[in-house]
């Protein structure tokens, strides 16, 4: 198999790790990649959102299959642009078409479709700066806290909580009549508050059967006891201790099984990943949002507990023989630690050389934001290296990641330091 993935981030690393464990692997390119998907492939300067050099490097290196990290070229029709050309159509493409990918690309498309088809989300409505005056009054109908979240995509910036009616008052009228997110938030959704504990539970699907996938639970505030702005991902673990049997027995029947079919009822094709961002209200589960991709840093935790063979699985998808491939999971827990550079999630300095990569033994160093600079590796990012390890339970996973840590260091590096404290 030769197979481009494309992506630069952590997602992309552990998804590039995986991929080259496969006995059927004859070639793996990342494009662009960082400073750690060199060692599994080979880096190409390209972007993911580049559809006519992407083409050609396809047709150039007799690619298989296309997989793709992030949500932008979905969002904007990457599948799509293969099936409408004769000559890459017969290329398999992991990741929704572009009417599928709104399940991400737009909140009030994904809210909708959840309404259709009876899957448990909160309470919500939809507004446009011509609807605002409609939109004051459905706040002052709500109880506190008011959560507002931007239709669009919003480099996951685009959801606000707030606690005084005023406050979300003035936000929506920041958000609809100042584009405080630009287009993104042209619309917004505002809906009820939940009050619990969340999780990302992840399948793989070619449309008609699905594979369950490792579950995890992300740690997204910068400060310790989940305090201060929203990052991309300070940390995560897998399993989840709350997500048993039966809570599992639920997202399945409430929540999985109707989103696959009901994608079907629609007449909307599906290959690839879907995340169900989840929150479990009184053992409940509800729906918060969809990502039509794998999560970061949760593909840090959920790849390296998946025995099964990824190429396999991507072929399944690709095929539509999904469902006579086999998932097995690792019974050991896994724990990421994300070191971010200082500063973040606001302004931060780049460019700093990072030491002591090679010292760490005890776990995987999953590259998020670098660059090579020669044999130097550098930082290049907000969010730059994910540490993830392996172990007999939680707590020894986190005790390893923290322990590997020691070991490395660059300029002004962070990180939280009590990942798991909510569910230990």
């Amino acid at each position: 198999m030769r197979i481009l993935l494309l992506g630069s981030g952590g997602r992309e690393h552990a998804l590039s790790w995986k991929i080259a464990q496969s006995s059927t692997l004859e070639e793996l390119f990342i494009a662009p990649g960082n400073a750690g998907t060199r060692n599994h492939g080979k880096n190409v300067n390209l972007q993911p959102t580049d559809f006519e050099g992407i083409k050609k490097f396809v047709l150039e290196n007799s690619i298989d299959i296309v997989i793709v990290g992030p949500e932008d070229p979905l969002v904007l029709g990457i599948h799509d642009y293969f099936l409408a050309d004769d000559e890459i159509k017969h290329i398999g493409v992991v990741g929704p078409q572009k009417e599928a990918a709104q399940l991400e690309g737009s909140k009030d498309f994904a809210k909708e479709f959840m309404k259709r088809h009876n899957i448990p989300t909160a309470k919500y409505a939809s507004f446009t700066k011509d609807t605002l005056e409609e939109g004051y009054k459905f706040l002052t109908s709500m109880a506190a806290p008011y959560v507002l979240k931007a239709d669009g995509l919003a480099a996951g910036k685009g959801v606000l909580i707030l606690n005084s009616l005023e406050e979300a008052k003035a936000e929506l009228k920041s958000m609809l009549a100042d584009a405080k997110f630009g287009d993104a938030s042209s619309k917004v959704v505002i809906e009820q508050f939940l009050s619990g504990i969340e999780c990302s539970v992840f399948v793989i699907t070619d449309g008609d059967s699905y594979k369950l996938l490792p579950e995890a639970k992300d740690y997204k505030r910068i400060g310790e006891g989940d305090t201060g702005l929203n990052t991309g991902g300070m940390g995560a673990i897998s399993p989840v201790p709350f997500a048993d049997a039966a809570f599992m027995d639920k997202v399945k029947n409430q929540i999985i099984v109707p989103t696959i079919k009901g994608l079907k009822q629609d007449n909307i094709p599906y290959k690839g990943f879907i995340f169900f961002g989840l929150i479990s209200v009184k053992n409940e589960p509800f729906v918060i949002e969809y990502n039509c991709r794998m999560g970061d840093p949760e593909t840090e935790v959920v790849m390296p507990r998946l025995k099964s063979d990824l190429i396999d699985l991507l072929e399944g998808v690709v095929s539509g023989t999904l469902s006579e491939r086999d998932v097995q999971f690792d019974e050991r827990s896994a724990a990421t630690i994300m070191m971010v550079s200082g500063g973040y999630p606001e302004e931060y300095e780049k460019g700093k050389q990072i030491y002591g990569l090679n010292s760490v033994t005890n776990s995987i160093v999953f590259h998020a934001g670098t660059s090579a600079d020669g044999p130097a590796t550098i930082s290049a990012g907000g969010r730059v290296l994910a540490v993830t390890s392996y172990g007999k339970n939680l707590d020894s996973a986190l005790e390893k990641s923290y322990a590997s840590i020691e070991n490395i260091e660059f300029e002004k590096a962070y990180f939280r330091k009590d990942i798991g404290f909510d569910v230990l």
